[in-house]
């Protein structure tokens, strides 16, 4: 059974989940979190249904096998095929980024018209239309893929002419659905925000799914009474299955600080 000693795990296929990690840090900062990113086998976007479940699982054994109490699936096109899965085979809460977004932005709507923008994957999955149906029926969604968005988050590039260029031609098209809600549907949008919100305009509300699974991951450990408390420092760990230098590089850029020593693993 899971105790108070044990870490918060949490698995992406590469940096964009550190803006999880990030909120997570935040709001519980007496935890301690084993990060893994999948860095030998990004992008999961666009990869096929049943070979991202098959790393999904992978994933998920390697963070069980160094001990935590809570599974969050930082990735979208992860949660959006695998993590059904997940729940019916593991002993542990897992948590995923689409249903906490989805929610926070049908709370937030105003006009019942709401975009959400990721990668292929995800978009194409339909899960975010299906989540926030689910929740509230007469919701419209309008969906839009921004491939390019990664890349330019990971490369710093999040402010200037290009980003901005990127996001007017991505988003015009969800100013005429008239949305005035946008999820973040990808974990790395977040560093993007100041460009996505220039491009939709200041009536268009912002919901980064990051901040909202924090939320959801600070209720589950608090209402579960697993929190370590004041015993001793927690430890942020990160593992990675390809060049831990560039994530180390690149993951300063999502978190603010610097990462230190990052872990190869094999799996």
């Amino acid at each position: 059974m899971p105790d108070e000693r044990d870490a918060i795990g949490i698995f992406d296929s590469g940096v964009g989940g550190l803006t999880v990690l990030r909120r997570i840090a935040e709001g519980l900062p007496e935890e301690s979190i084993v990060y893994l990113g999948d860095t030998a086998r990004v992008p999961y976007g666009t990869k096929s249904a049943d070979t991202v479940v098959r790393y999904a699982r992978a994933c998920a054994a390697m963070l069980l096998a160094r001990g935590i109490k809570l599974l969050v699936v930082a990735c979208n096109t992860a949660s959006a095929y695998a993590l059904d899965t997940l729940r019916d085979e593991l002993d542990v809460p897992v948590v995923g980024v689409i249903k906490p977004g989805a929610a926070a932005a049908v709370r937030k709507t105003r006009t019942k018209r709401i975009g959400v923008i990721g990668t292929a994957g995800t978009v194409g999955s339909e899960v975010y239309p299906h989540v926030i149906h689910a929740l509230d029926p007469d919701v419209a969604v309008f969906s839009k893929s921004c491939p390019l968005f990664v890349p330019l988050a990971e490369e710093g590039w999040t402010d200037g002419d290009v980003p901005r260029l990127v996001a007017r031609r991505y988003l015009e098209g969800l100013a005429l659905h008239q949305v005035d809600t946008l999820v973040l549907g990808c974990t790395h949008y977040p560093l993007l925000k100041g460009v996505v919100g220039e491009a939709v305009g200041d009536g268009v509300a912002l919901v980064d799914s990051a901040e909202a699974t924090a939320a959801t991951v600070r209720e589950l450990v608090t209402e579960s009474k697993h929190t370590r408390g004041g015993s001793g420092r927690p430890t942020h760990r990160f593992l990675v299955s390809d060049a831990p230098e560039a994530f180390a590089r690149v993951g300063r850029r999502f978190l603010g600080w610097d990462i230190g020593q990052v872990e190869w693993v094999d799996f």
